[in-house]
């Protein structure tokens, strides 16, 4: 029986290491803004509508808003933006609760509903009527839209938009009231009709609504617009930044007029980051909607969706999910994320935590002359990987625990009648093949080497039963293949998961209408009439489902367990539908990707998106959403060798695809800082390289990178410094040197930095043992304007913790 796998993973492989958000433009604003004590601390929220599922595009965006206040000593908060009551759910909201928890975050007392403000929102409209900000139109919605105008041509004001504040106020409480049918009367902003940004020419409040409210009931038949309760709720809520995707980058313009007219202080600053699409996936939740409710898939947590829910069900961990979500990176411009960059987080994941047994899932037996009773093999689980005995005795297995000799090896029954796979027996082998034949020989894993003698067919010509002969250990084998005992084998079912569409862009190939993948946070972004144009792109063999045989050692092994089956892939036990009386398992990965490089399963040529004549795009411009063309066998071997140098897989295949960038980073110094090179080379000097304006030498790089791997400088001082080097030319540590940006920045000095700190501000140290812990951000700030900046914001807050703590009085 295996009991080492719930082990905490502390091996130097370790996936339950933290993950962090590697620096980008918004953590340089996080810590400007504690270097100037704008903030006493760091809040930030993730807000999904509960109107589906989460889904893997959920995961970059909460990662993002929680692990940043996470590495800055902030809070975060979970808020549940539910003011559409059109497919809101108390099922959807727990489901998004519990999903999250599982990923490992949790915001503690900071749990939200938008909902539970209405009243509040209220007022502010009411206050936005009195000012004069805020007015109750009448007009239809497409004679709204036409008054609107066009990007050239100005807004015209409606009939309705001098009514007096009197007026106003009393239609809209008698709006709250019901007198009115739905789409009779709006509430609007009074902004700017001839404003060039659309969002600002008077955006529609609050709307009548009758729609029975998931948490409300039917107290309310006018509900807020997303424009007018999102900033609204950060304000109440205390956020400091307001993190959305690119696409709300308009509506920012609505979020700052409400916050001066409302007069917040302190107010919340939104920003918005590059929305990441996801290879051969759909996230939107009409279409998730349309794959449950038209049986393609057997439900929101079939393991070949999207959702958390599925993804658990498939058996990925959570380790597996943030460290994808810690890879792809943050940026300022919408990318499509290779998918392949997901799949290998997961086979990363499992690599270190899954031992390794045999699974025959398409089986024939086969019988042994030559084994005159059963014999009892000690087979490692993991049979390359676990480390030598150390003078206590113990080994050291990949998940991190060190456990005796005995558990690290599992008891293998090797029986006259076994099972091998069908694929592993052929009686007309193609040239190469390196398993069994007739009169040919072939090793079985951790038994011995065996011959063909003869075999047997049925009517069909399948092959239904194998004679075969142990031989000596001298014997020479072809090759190396998996098997079990028919006799103590328990059965199971398998279920061969794959990708569930066979294009990259299933929204958008041969003409389908895209829609924006990662899209979290905008309510109702998916409404509208069905759409099933992505329907035909489904692959057909996304799942297959086979019945054969595991190893006994399984039957009793903790059910959460994963396992490598031997040249199958990863697997698990299906949680909903496996039992002790009847085992399912489901495979959670292929052990490589075999849509990569002509694989079996991989798309016919024709089928993948023809790769551009150049990919590059012109310089200063944003970069479009859109789907990566598959590698070419030269791209792949560039990233193979860009990741053997140690970049990031996500960033070797960005500079994989563009010449400017691979160009660049050739010249980039091989060692442990080629990772920090190959980051810096996509994600700050990509558009100056493309544009040929970068004067910065990639020999350069080095020596900054191991500034600041050794904190002789923090990342807000080296970007700052590679961005001087790309415009002057002069190296990037000349300029910290010449400057000396890299003082003041060893632990005696900031230990004795924070001691100042504490001492010159008295009361706020009582306040925060006394329970006031927001002070944190109020010290660190403080911190980084004594240091100026220099001083690691990560390190500061573990600093103070220790000075702040009871025991440091």
């Amino acid at each position: 029986m295996l009991k080492v796998m719930t082990a905490p993973d502390t091996s130097p492989h370790s996936t339950a290491a933290p993950t962090r958000v590697a620096s980008n433009f918004i953590t340089e604003i996080i810590e400007r803004d504690l270097q100037e004590g704008r903030y006493a601390q760091i809040v930030t929220r993730f807000p999904p509508e509960p109107n589906g599922y989460a889904h893997l595009g959920h995961t970059f965006a909460s990662f993002l808003d929680f692990q940043t206040a996470v590495q800055y000593g902030g809070r975060y908060h979970l808020r549940l933006d539910d003011t559409n009551p059109e497919g809101e759910s108390q099922e959807f909201a727990d489901a998004i609760i519990d999903d999250l928890r599982w990923l490992g975050w949790d915001w503690g007392e900071h749990l939200y509903y938008a909902s539970d403000n209405f009243e509040r929102y209220y007022a502010y409209a009411e206050q936005l009527i009195t000012q004069g900000d805020a007015y109750v139109d009448s007009v239809s919605g497409d004679e709204m839209a036409r008054l609107r105008g066009d990007p050239r041509t100005p807004g015209t004001p409606s009939a309705y938009r001098d009514r007096s504040v009197a007026e106003n106020l009393d239609l809209f409480r008698r709006m709250r009231a019901g007198e009115f049918e739905d789409g009779a009367h709006v509430l609007r902003a009074r902004i700017d009709l001839s404003s060039p940004n659309m969002k600002l020419r008077d955006p529609v409040l609050y709307r009548i609504l009758r729609a029975w409210h998931y948490r409300a009931g039917d107290a309310w038949c006018i509900y807020p617009m997303y424009d007018f309760q999102h900033p609204l709720q950060d304000a109440i809520e205390g956020v400091t930044h307001s993190m959305c995707s690119l696409e709300f980058v308009d509506n920012r313009a609505i979020y700052d007029w409400l916050m001066e007219r409302l007069a917040f202080s302190p107010r919340p600053h939104q920003y918005e980051f590059g929305r990441r699409s996801l290879e051969y996936t759909v996230v939107s939740k009409r279409k998730l909607r349309q794959l449950v409710q038209s049986g393609v898939v057997s439900g929101w947590d079939d393991p070949r969706m999207p959702t958390l829910r599925a993804q658990r069900r498939l058996g990925v961990t959570p380790e597996a999910v943030k460290a994808f979500a810690s890879a792809i990176g943050v940026s300022r411009t919408n990318r499509t994320v290779d998918i392949a960059v997901y799949e290998n987080a997961v086979r990363d994941d499992l690599n270190h935590r899954a031992p390794r047994v045999m699974a025959v899932l398409d089986p024939v037996r086969v019988t042994l002359q030559g084994l005159d009773a059963e014999r009892r093999l000690s087979v490692p689980y993991w049979p390359h990987d676990v480390v030598a005995a150390s003078p206590d005795g113990l080994v050291a297995l990949p998940t991190g625990e060190r456990v005796s000799p005995e558990r690290a090896v599992r008891d293998v029954p090797l029986s006259r009648e076994l099972y091998i796979e069908r694929e592993d027996f052929s009686a007309d082998p193609p040239k190469g093949f390196r398993r069994l034949t007739p009169g040919g020989t072939v090793r079985l894993r951790g038994a011995g080497i065996i011959r063909a003698d003869s075999f047997e067919t049925d009517g069909t010509g399948q092959v239904t039963h194998i004679r075969a002969t142990l031989l000596d250990e001298d014997a020479r084998a072809g090759g190396v293949i998996h098997w079990v005992s028919a006799e103590q084998a328990v059965p199971a079912e398998f279920r061969l998961y794959d990708r569930l569409f066979r294009v990259s862009n299933p929204d958008g190939e041969q003409g389908d209408s895209p829609t924006p993948d990662f899209d979290p946070e905008q309510p109702g972004h998916d409404s509208g009439p069905p759409d099933t144009g992505f329907l035909r792109h489904l692959n057909p063999d996304s799942l297959r489902v086979t019945r054969g045989y595991v190893e006994a050692s399984v039957a009793h092994d903790p059910p959460e367990t994963r396992y490598q089956f031997e040249r199958q892939g990863y697997f698990w036990r299906d949680p909903v539908d496996s039992r002790e009386d009847a085992l399912v398992f489901g495979r959670i990965i292929t052990l490589k990707d075999a849509w990569a490089g002509g694989g079996q399963k991989a798309p016919k040529a024709e089928e993948r998106r023809p790769r551009a004549a150049d990919p590059r795009p012109k310089a200063g411009a944003e970069a479009a959403p859109s789907t990566q063309p598959a590698l070419t066998p030269e791209q792949e071997a560039d990233m193979a060798r860009l990741t053997a140098r140690g970049a990031a897989e996500a960033d070797a295949r960005t500079v994989a695809r563009d010449p400017a960038l691979l160009a660049f980073l050739d010249g980039a110094q091989p060692g442990e800082t080629f990772a920090q090179a190959a980051s810096w080379t996509v994600n700050d000097l990509a558009a100056a390289l493309r544009a040929g304006t970068a004067r910065v030498l990639a020999a350069d790089l080095a020596p900054l990178a191991q500034l600041l791997a050794s904190g002789t400088v923090t990342s807000r001082v080296a970007r700052d410094a590679l961005a001087r080097a790309v415009a002057s030319g002069e190296a990037p540590a000349a300029i910290i040197e010449r400057e000396g940006l890299a003082a003041g920045l060893d632990d005696t000095e900031l230990t004795r930095t924070v001691r100042e700190v504490l001492e010159r501000h008295p009361a706020e140290v009582q306040a925060y043992r006394d329970g006031k812990t927001a002070l944190l951000g109020f010290f660190t700030g403080q911190v980084m304007r004594a240091t100026r900046g220099k001083a690691e914001p990560g390190r500061v807050a573990q600093v103070l913790g220790e000075a702040l703590a009871p025991s440091a009085r």
